[in-house]
C-alpha cells in the first residue's frame, strides 16, 4: 500500500495542475478557517469559554482534515480510500451554490482584513514633509478603493454562484448607471476633482489650507476622491465635496514665511529700532532651539508703513512649513522685551478729539465725605500719600520695567496655527 501511495503521489505531483490545485485549495481552507474563527469570536460573549475553546480546535481539525481529503482527491491518491472518497464528496459539495457563496464570503473577509493590516503597516515619518503628506493621503485613498473593489467583486461572484447570469446583469446595471450619472453629476465632478488633487499633489493630509478664498480654513484631516475634511481651530470638522473647491491656498507647501512686524512711535529713534529688529532676528535664527526651522537668513526689510498710530518695521523669515506660527510667537515675545530694554516705545492707539471752536468747560465735582473721628480705620489718608508721589518714585517718571530674560522663554510656543488663519 505504501509503495502504491508513493507511486501515485510522484506521478500526480509532476503536473502543474496539481500544484495549482493544492495552492488554491490551501487558500480556500485558510479563508474558511479564518471565517469560522471570526464567527466563534462573535459568540465568545454568549458561550462558556471552554466551549468556545473546544469549538476552535474542532473547527481547526475539520478544516485540516478537509484540506487533506481534497488534496488526496486532486492527486488521485486512491490508496487512501477514506480521504479520497471524503475529498470527492467535498469537491462535489463545493459545486453547489451555497458552498461557493461561503467560499466567496470567506475569501472576501480575508482580503478585507489583509488590506487593513497592510495599510496599518505603512507608517509615515514623524517629520512634516511632502513625502509624509503623500503617504498619509494615499494610504487612506488606496485602502478605501481596494475595499470597495473587494465588495464589488465579491457581490458579482456571489451572484454568479447563485446561478444568475452576471454578464447580462452587469449590462443592465451599466445602462441604469448611465441614466443615474446624469442626475449625479456633482458626484462625478467630486471624484474627478479628487483624482486630480491627488495626482498633482495639490494638498494632502496634514496640510493647512484655506478653501475658496478664505471661506473655510483648517488642517486637512481626511482626503479621498469624494471629499476633503478640514478641522478648524475650534475643533469643528468641515466636510467639503471636492467638486466645490475652486481655489485652495496651502500654508504648508514646501516652505513657509513669517512676516515679523513691529510698530514704534513717531518719537522713537528709527535707526535704533532697526538695529534692535535686526539683532532679535539674527539672534532667533542662530538660537540652537530654532535655527533648524530657518531655511534662509532673516530678510530685514526696514520701514514698510507710516501708520496713523506709529511706524511699522518688518522682517521676513523663510522657514520650514507649519513652523511659522511658533516662530512668529517667539519673535513677538523677544522683540517686545528687546524694545523695552532699548527704551523704544511700542505705540498704543491714540485719538485726537475736536469739540469745535467754542470753549469747553470741565468742572470737577467731589462727593462730600462725612466727618469721622481722628484715628478711625476709615479716616482719610494723610496728605503726603495723596500728593501725587508714589513711595520711592520721583514725580512724572514711570516705574522701570523689571529685567527680563529674552533668550529663555518660560513656555515653548505652540506649533498650532493662529486663530486669525481660520475664516470659518
Amino acid at each position: 500500500m505504501l509503495e502504491q501511495l508513493t507511486e501515485q503521489f510522484l506521478q500526480s505531483i509532476q503536473t502543474p495542475r496539481a500544484w495549482v490545485g493544492l495552492a488554491v485549495t490551501l487558500v480556500v481552507a485558510y479563508a474558511l478557517y479564518r471565517f469560522g474563527r471570526t464567527l466563534l469570536r462573535s459568540l465568545e460573549r454568549h458561550l462558556p469559554a471552554r466551549l468556545v475553546w473546544g469549538l476552535k480546535w474542532v473547527w481547526l481539525l475539520l478544516v485540516g482534515v478537509g484540506w487533506l481529503a481534497v488534496a488526496a482527491h486532486l492527486l488521485q491518491l486512491s490508496a487512501l480510500p477514506f480521504l479520497y472518497e471524503y475529498g470527492q464528496g467535498i469537491a462535489a459539495w463545493f459545486g453547489h451554490s451555497a458552498a461557493q457563496t461561503l467560499v466567496v464570503v470567506a475569501i472576501a473577509l480575508i482580503a478585507w482584513n489583509l488590506v487593513g493590516a497592510l495599510a496599518h503597516r505603512i507608517v509615515p515619518d514623524d517629520e512634516f514633509n511632502r513625502r509624509t503628506v503623500r503617504v498619509q493621503t494615499l494610504k487612506g485613498v488606496i485602502e478605501s478603493t481596494l475595499k470597495v473593489a473587494i465588495v464589488i467583486i465579491s457581490v458579482i461572484a456571489v451572484i454568479q454562484s447563485l446561478g444568475v447570469n452576471a454578464t447580462s446583469l452587469l449590462a443592465g446595471v451599466s445602462v441604469l448607471g448611465l441614466a443615474v450619472s446624469f442626475g449625479a453629476q456633482s458626484l462625478v465632478k467630486d471624484l474627478f476633482s479628487g483624482f486630480f488633487i491627488l495626482l498633482e499633489d495639490q494638498y494632502g493630509v496634514g496640510d493647512v489650507i484655506t478653501v475658496n478664498t478664505g471661506l473655510l480654513s483648517g488642517n486637512v484631516e481626511k482626503l479621498n476622491l469624494r471629499m476633503t475634511a478640514l478641522r478648524g481651530l475650534d475643533g469643528t470638522l468641515h466636510i467639503i465635496p471636492n467638486g466645490q473647491i475652486n481655489t485652495v491656498s496651502v500654508s504648508s507647501k514646501d516652505w513657509s514665511r513669517v512676516v515679523a512686524t513691529v510698530d514704534v512711535t513717531y518719537s522713537a529713534n528709527l535707526n535704533d529700532a532697526l538695529r534692535v529688529l535686526k539683532a532679535v532676528s539674527d539672534e532667533l535664527a542662530a538660537d540652537p532651539e530654532w535655527k533648524h526651522f530657518f531655511l534662509d537668513a532673516p530678510d530685514i526689510q526696514g520701514v514698510t508703513q507710516l501708520a496713523p498710530d506709529g511706524v511699522t518695521l518688518r522682517a521676513l523669515f523663510k522657514v520650514q512649513p507649519k513652523s511659522q506660527y511658533a516662530i512668529g510667537r517667539e519673535f513677538n515675545r523677544r522683540i517686545k522685551i528687546a524694545m523695552d530694554q532699548a527704551g523704544i516705545s511700542i505705540p498704543s492707539p491714540q485719538r485726537h478729539l475736536n469739540f469745535g471752536d467754542g470753549p469747553v468747560e470741565i468742572r470737577l465735582v467731589r462727593d462730600p465725605v462725612p466727618a469721622r473721628a481722628p484715628g478711625s480705620p476709615d479716616s482719610p489718608a494723610p496728605a503726603a500719600a495723596t500728593s501725587g508721589h508714589a513711595p520711592g518714585l520721583d514725580a512724572g517718571k514711570a516705574a522701570p520695567l523689571p529685567e527680563q530674560e529674552r533668550t529663555q522663554a518660560p513656555i515653548t510656543p505652540s506649533m498650532t496655527r493662529d486663530a486669525e488663519d481660520d475664516r470659518s
